[in-house]
């Protein structure tokens, strides 16, 4: 059948067809969002965390979908720092400290908290990471504002910034980030771990990290205290790699920074040390405006050591590998898991 007698065969489809005619490309483009609700922004520089999971890219749990009504936080490129979040939250209060990222409204579409900002906003750029380990190690900030899970993935090679906040980010608040075994990939470390993986939030150590308001940045190296709880099979084992705090500039306060598990036992550090929540030790360092501080990760190699995630050295290995060797510093890394 042809001509206009075909429409008489399906009237449905012609009716359709002319709320299409009187809407024109905005019907189709409705149609679209209607669709898709609450959709992760494409070419917009963001990061996708878990991509393929129910979150579809949003920096929250794998199996938590964005939904109406929703603020839902995401990723930024490594050294940047989010600058949406629910304008109402002020400070860190429990709810709405949850509230950071894009609000999903009644339609289902996305919208910007503050429009006239953008996604994403560098940090002060004051603390970078040398890698003189063996393999890649993951940096997995803390998604704040939101549920403070381990999320966001900063992959230091050999050599990257991180994002440090100034006391513009929300609530004057810093960044924390949980830092995982060398040979790691961030999709493996940047979730929430256990005592079998030894990953994400059960990995050995912690890095804070932030600016005040006269432009000194704070940087302090923590034991995470899960590693050493009674219920933690390997409380007492060493982790194969260390941290220390460098001041390049030479305008720093506080003594030296260090975890070095060659010299130090579990929950050990040295300088300025303090301890924190669940008794873990933990060391700070302070640069002036200006000055910039370089966090080391370097390799070491001894017995009773944890080698990788779930492995420990043999007494037949019982070496100790220095941070500033040639082969390690120069060493091209392993394929991440």
């Amino acid at each position: 059948m042809k001509g206009p007698r075909a429409f008489v065969a399906c009237p449905a489809a012609f009716l359709l067809l002319i709320s299409f005619a009187k809407a024109g490309r905005g019907g189709f483009y409705a149609i679209e969002k209607r669709e898709r609700k609450c959709q992760f922004p494409k070419n917009a520089g963001l990061v996708a965390v878990s991509p393929g999971s129910v979150a579809a890219g949003w920096a929250m749990p794998p199996d938590q979908p964005c939904t109406r009504g929703m603020y839902c936080p995401y990723a930024c490129p490594p050294g940047n720092l989010s600058a949406q979040w629910d304008p109402q939250a002020t400070s860190y209060v429990k709810e709405l400290s949850r509230h950071g990222g894009l609000y999903c409204d009644g339609n289902g579409i996305m919208q910007k908290p503050f429009p006239s900002k953008p996604y994403c906003v560098p940090g002060a750029g004051t603390v970078e990471v040398t890698n003189k380990a063996i393999a890649n190690v993951a940096f997995c900030q803390t998604v704040l504002p939101g549920d403070e899970g381990q999320l966001i993935p900063t992959n230091v090679v050999h050599f990257a910034i991180l994002a440090v906040p100034d006391p513009s980010y929300w609530a004057g608040t810093g960044a924390s980030y949980y830092i995982n075994f060398p040979g790691v990939s961030p999709e493996k470390a940047c979730v929430w771990g256990s005592k079998d993986a030894r990953r994400g939030n059960w990995a050995p150590y912690s890095i804070g990290t932030k600016m005040n308001e006269h432009g000194t940045t704070f940087a302090s190296l923590n034991w995470n205290p899960i590693w050493f709880e009674k219920a933690t099979p390997f409380r007492a084992e060493r982790p194969n790699f260390g941290l220390r705090i460098e001041c390049p500039s030479g305008a720093c306060n506080g003594l030296s920074c260090e975890i070095n598990p060659s010299i130090h036992a579990v929950n050990e550090v040295t300088g300025s040390t303090a301890v924190g929540a669940g008794g873990a030790r933990f060391c700070t360092m302070a640069v002036s405006k200006g000055g910039k501080l370089n966090v080391v990760v370097f390799q070491v190699l001894l017995e009773g050591s944890t080698l990788a995630e779930n492995t420990s050295v043999s007494a037949s290995t019982a070496k100790v590998y220095s941070a500033v060797s040639t082969t390690l510093q120069f060493a091209s890394p392993r394929t991440p898991n």
